[in-house]
């Protein structure tokens, strides 16, 4: 019986502590949500050049084995 009081005690103060914890951050500056685009940016075309760069190599895998095939 102790034991269940206790698991019931432990759940109301974590449940009362979850809406303590729940605040809401301020909003970022505009200095800081210039260098978020900008890091954005800079991830989209480094995505970019990261697809081009597998396209490339999935055609010269593919020309292989036609290659290869074709022997």
């Amino acid at each position: 019986m102790k034991s269940m009081f206790r698991i019931a005690l432990l759940a109301l103060s974590l449940g009362l502590g979850a809406g303590s914890v729940s605040a809401k951050l301020p909003p970022p500056s505009e200095e800081a949500q210039a260098k978020a685009a900008e890091a954005k940016i800079k991830a989209a075309e480094s995505a970019k050049v990261a697809a081009d760069q597998l396209a490339a190599a999935q055609d010269r895998v593919a020309a292989a084995w036609k290659a290869q095939a074709a022997k």
